[in-house]
């Protein structure tokens, strides 16, 4: 069986390039469309003590490779901090979220399978400059297959 999709690279400053939903930079390196829905991969920069509410994905697994700075994670109820060389995985429909708690940005690569979640990544950067509103955001969310359950980890949660 012979794949329509090629073989690619993102090299160094290309891909797309969009804010991110905690308000840092995001690059979007694969997408449904280039990995026949099998993965999307995002390079997501985090500012200090920023991070998303908790959430749950439907649908995908979530996975994150911390390239700088220090992540805590809250996982299904247990945290877990992540320095830069970390790997974290975190499985489908399970209540998550993190927060970056170094003094500077955080820089993570965050992969989803299967694909879609840049769908999110792109809802959220359509909107006006500045943080959106918990409806809003709930919306973009749900048309991602995202639920969002509880609100950002607070600044020393999990200390």
């Amino acid at each position: 069986m012979t794949s329509t999709i090629e073989p690619f690279v993102v090299l160094p400053g290309e891909g797309e390039k969009l804010r991110g939903p905690v308000g840092g930079p995001a690059r979007i390196l694969a997408r449904a469309e280039t990995t026949n829905g099998g993965f999307t991969a995002i390079e997501n920069e985090i500012p200090p003590d920023q991070g998303p509410p908790e959430h749950i994905h439907v649908r995908e697994d979530e996975m994150y490779f911390v390239f700088e700075g220090t992540i805590r994670f809250k996982a299904a109820g247990s945290y877990f901090d992540a320095p830069a060389g970390a790997f974290m995985f975190i499985p489908r429909g399970t209540p998550h979220s993190f927060r970056n708690v170094g003094q500077g940005r955080a820089r993570l690569l965050v992969m989803f399978a299967p694909a879609g979640m840049e769908r999110f990544f792109e809802g959220i950067a359509g909107l006006p400059p500045g943080a959106p509103d918990a409806g809003t955001y709930r919306e973009i969310a749900h048309s991602a297959w995202m639920e969002v359950v509880g609100p950002p980890m607070a600044q020393g949660e999990g200390d």
